[in-house]
């Protein structure tokens, strides 16, 4: 526990002075002790210079309890439950309880009794969805800034969840934040009030874009005036790739990197599939809480190398909460219970077989007509799965996918054999760009081989373009039709679906359909679609939020809303 440097009071301790009992508050400023009145709230805090009034301070001494002053059974309980909300605000175990304004259930305090364990909290936080990552993090961070052991927090995070991250730091742990980002930067450096200070030395407490943060040009700042406690959500997207391709995962991962050097920093990760198969990636996490991590065989690992790991990993599935944790009597359960994944067919009708079968033939002709160099065909190979994984989304993606062709083509200028690599990244839809829309038709892929196709080639697409269009107003499409039936049935249960589909387009096309169909049963029936044409988390919460008026509803969502918004 941390102390005041002045007086050697350990911070949480109990003091009198002016007549009053307080409780030592973490400072950082030389010959002040901040204090809390032991029964006084927040806004009571103050502060004793204690070259003037230093001699006045010492040790609180309370007498002891007199059996024979007991009272009756109500003042015995009336003193305790007293006690026990005077404790959240005084010097108990944990200092930061009383300023939450979360009630933590009893398995989320396990990281926070671990980090505290710990010389410096570095840790893998990679509980399963839903168990409340956030909360676990928050906790340890109000801790850790309430005892004095952390001055400046920070967290890391992709940009669309910056603002949430914002507000549940703010409505829970009461921890104010600014938000820094493309978007915010230019505010922030206008209201520092002396020319040369920089946003990251200015400012106590930040949310910072991970993407914004990680390039070379603006890391150095960040990393000059690092806060003492650092948090990293969805670190996974951090870890190191290995290949050199994924060049804005290996620029996070260099700035995590860096930033962990300092081995006194506190560091919380966060990441509820921070293993992707590859198992050097998920080493290059470990390695950020300690080096020799990364040498460790964790497919045999030895008895002391797990006792180790466990100190700094903590990790729990939705089932081992429900046993081990919600199973007393009374208590409810958080956890819906989760159906098993199924399938169901539905035979595609003439006209769209029949496209998709003209379609994948005239793909089959393109990559490997001959003649191409290694670098064309690979180029007409991402154009071919593009244009068919647009086709078998939704008659309206694949109407949206030839036309956004069809626009390429008039101004189409012959191609190099270079490959553009940031085309061929746009394709991976990396929910992590900075500023991007994460749910869109892939036409990046289209664009690579633009520039060499005959006048035949183009000919068959303004067909296609023309036959998806007729499918997409026609009415008459057996997948849309078996989606109805499926959410139909849900509805008559009294649940409340939400659809999620990768293309906007289709997004759109599946709303407007269920709509229509669904109404003619339930009048007062709505489906909504929210995509990245929504706009910002603002916005798509909004429309969630108008949504969840209606009694009969359907959510049609793309990838945005997959993170950020609690649905």
């Amino acid at each position: 526990m941390s102390t005041d440097t002045a007086t050697q009071r350990a911070v949480g301790s109990i003091v009198q002075a002016r007549g009053r009992d307080w409780v030592v508050l973490p400072s950082d400023l030389p010959n002040i002790l901040k204090l809390r009145p032991l029964s006084g709230g927040e806004e009571e805090i103050s502060a004793i210079h204690l070259g003037l009034e230093g001699s006045g301070v010492s040790d609180s001494v309370f007498p002891d309890p007199k059996p024979a002053e007991s009272g009756d059974y109500v003042a015995g309980k009336l003193l305790r439950d007293a006690a026990r909300l005077s404790l959240r605000s005084g010097a108990g175990p944990f200092r930061s309880l009383g300023r939450l304004s979360v009630r933590p259930r009893p398995y989320q305090f396990v990281p926070m009794i671990m980090a505290f364990r710990l010389d410096a909290a570095r840790m893998l936080i990679a509980d399963d969805v839903g168990i409340g990552k956030t909360i676990e993090a928050g906790l340890i961070a109000s801790e850790l800034l309430a005892r004095g052991d952390a001055r400046r927090l920070c967290v890391l995070c992709p940009p669309h969840l910056c603002d949430q991250w914002q507000q549940e730091l703010q409505d829970k742990f009461h921890i104010h934040a600014e938000v820094v980002r493309t978007s915010t930067i230019a505010r922030l450096e206008r209201s520092i009030p002396r020319v040369g200070l920089s946003v990251y030395e200015y400012y106590r407490h930040l949310i910072v874009s991970i993407d914004f943060a990680k390039s070379d040009r603006r890391k150095t700042q960040l990393l000059q005036h690092c806060p003492d406690l650092i948090i990293v959500d969805e670190v996974h997207a951090a870890a190191d790739p290995g290949y050199q391709q994924a060049k804005d995962q290996q620029q996070r991962h260099e700035l995590l990197k860096q930033i962990a050097t300092d081995g006194a920093r506190h560091l919380l990760m966060l990441s509820a599939t921070p293993h992707s198969g590859i198992e050097e990636s998920f080493k290059s996490i470990l390695a950020l809480i300690q080096p020799e991590f990364r040498a460790f065989d964790l497919q045999n690992p030895t008895e002391n190398q797990r006792a180790v790991l466990a100190k700094h990993i903590v990790q729990r599935r939705r089932g081992d909460i429900d046993e081990k944790w919600l199973g007393g009597p009374g208590e409810s359960r958080p956890f819906p219970k989760r159906v098993p994944p199924f399938e169901s067919n539905y035979k595609m009708s003439e006209l769209y077989g029949q496209l998709f079968s003209d379609v994948l033939a005239f793909t089959r002709q393109t990559v490997t007509a001959s003649g191409l160099s290694p670098t064309r065909q690979r180029a007409r190979y991402w154009a071919a799965l593009s244009l068919l994984r647009c086709l078998m989304s939704s008659p309206a993606a694949a109407q949206q996918a030839f036309q956004n062709r069809e626009d390429a083509l008039k101004s189409a200028t012959p191609n190099t054999e270079e490959l553009d690599d940031d085309l061929l990244s746009r394709e991976s839809l990396d929910p992590l760009t900075e500023g991007g829309v994460i749910d869109t038709v892939p036409d990046a892929a289209t664009e690579l081989s633009k520039g060499d196709m005959s006048q035949g080639d183009r000919a068959k697409l303004r067909q296609f373009l023309q036959r998806a269009e007729d499918i997409a107003t026609s009415g008459k499409d057996p997948k849309i039709e078996k989606a109805a039936d499926i959410v139909l049935d849900w509805l008559k249960k009294g649940h409340h679906p939400i659809v999620f589909c990768r293309f906007i387009a289709t997004a759109r096309y599946v709303a407007e359909q269920l709509e229509r169909r669904i109404k003619e049963k339930y009048p007062t029936f709505r489906a909504v679609a929210v995509s990245g044409e929504t706009g910002g988390d603002e916005e798509r919460e909004a429309a969630v939020n108008d949504l969840a008026e209606s009694e009969r509803r359907v959510l049609v969502a793309t990838d945005c809303l997959s993170e950020g918004i609690n649905l």
